[in-house]
């Protein structure tokens, strides 16, 4: 499985204002991140509607976090573009095998998704990644 690349340029979006702690621009943001302008500016667009960044309109406008770096997390980002984390279409609810008492693969794929959505809520922005895994793994 590997995470949409929409979702990995929001990663990469949110963790550039994270670092920068500034008001930045979409055509900086788009250069910064090595994400298209167009698409970069779809990524805002959802990262402003999901209340994780704030846009400021103008000659001097641009985008910040709207919270502290610390109090994003990986899943907010990730599901603010590809709406909520679930390992198998079986988990949505229009899907058939919801409805269906023999789907044995339903409950264990429930399970998984619950430990990664955890897992995801885990880490923030609030540091670098390199760090933070590191220190992870140091504690083992």
């Amino acid at each position: 499985m590997v995470m949409t690349l929409e979702a990995d340029y929001a990663v990469r979006i949110v963790e550039m204002l994270a670092i920068s702690n500034q008001k930045i621009d979409a055509r900086s943001i788009s250069d910064q991140t090595h994400v298209p302008l167009r698409f970069a500016l779809k990524i805002l667009r959802k990262l402003v509607a999901g209340g994780l960044i704030v846009s400021y309109k103008g000659a001097h406008g641009g985008y910040m976090l709207a919270r502290e770096p610390g109090k994003i997390t990986l899943r907010e980002v990730i599901e603010s573009v590809e709406g909520p984390y679930m390992i198998s279409r079986c988990q949505q609810d229009e899907y058939a095998c919801k409805h269906t008492p023999c789907c044995r693969v339903h409950q264990i794929y429930d399970e998984i998704s619950s430990i990664v959505r955890t897992k995801l809520d885990s880490y923030t922005f609030d540091c670098h990644c390199e760090d933070d895994i590191s220190e992870k793994k140091d504690k083992k």
